[in-house]
């Protein structure tokens, strides 16, 4: 848990690397496209699971959580609590991926406030710095929240850089949401060495293009993001905790 891009060659990494299940969430794409391309993705070997990062908040306050085991769209840019709600309507998992990370994630705080609402917090993001990585620790031992690790991966080299070994069988999308959700035991792995080190650091790199020419595509040149809460395809029905 979890990547951001998905295709022959993702899978063919994670298999070699020996993953049993992805989570894939990219960002601003609905539920419905995600499923259906984890689906045609998923075979004996590996399992990928369908999951999105939420976007919630404003820019002034932005709170990135992740939900696994939607079975309704969820668009971004609600309130947090809205998100929180709906997680809980559907009774999907809440976790929180790289929390104090920059200006993008909840903080301690945060997390203290919502505790019984969230499954886990990611312990190990390998896009992250040490510093950051260090920061993410901190929290869920003073929490005592379940961890989790993940490759974050939005570049192929970075996939099965970071992973999480629950014990037992995961073998489909109810088996890993009732594990988050119960808080199974795991331990959150990684890889080490240059290697490694060489690899987070490209993948951090990526945030530039993001946060540049990314963003300029997605706000000025590519119209209404289709994740976007006042967007068609979702009916109205998120007008309420809609920030934009």
């Amino acid at each position: 848990m979890h990547v951001k891009i998905l295709d022959d060659r993702v899978v063919e990494r994670a298999k070699a690397r020996g993953l049993d299940v992805l989570v894939y969430a990219p960002h601003f794409t609905r539920l419905g496209d995600i499923r259906a391309r984890a689906r045609s993705f998923t075979d004996d070997d590996l399992l990928v699971v369908p999951g999105r990062e939420l976007f919630t908040g404003s820019w002034r306050d932005r709170k990135h959580v992740l939900a696994v085991g939607l079975t309704d769209p969820v668009p971004d840019f609600i309130s947090f609590d809205g998100a929180i709600d709906e997680c809980r309507r559907q009774g999907a998992a809440l976790l929180v991926p790289h929390p104090e990370l920059l200006n993008v994630s909840l903080d301690a705080a945060d997390v203290r406030a919502n505790r019984d609402a969230i499954c886990a917090l990611e312990r190990y993001n390998a896009k992250c710095l040490p510093w950051q990585n260090r920061a993410m620790g901190r929290i869920v031992r003073e929490t005592g929240l379940p961890g989790f690790g993940s490759s974050y991966a939005h570049l192929h080299a970075t996939v099965g850089e970071a992973w999480t070994a629950f014990d037992g069988v995961i073998d489909d999308e109810t088996a890993l949401v009732r594990a988050l959700r119960e808080g199974r035991p795991r331990r959150v792995m990684r890889r080490s060495g240059p290697n490694h080190r060489l690899r987070g650091l490209v993948e951090f790199s990526h945030l530039g293009y993001e946060n540049t020419w990314g963003k300029l595509d997605r706000l000025l040149l590519s119209g209404m993001e289709p994740t976007h809460p006042r967007h068609i395809a979702y009916r109205g029905r998120f007008d309420d905790v809609a920030v934009y």
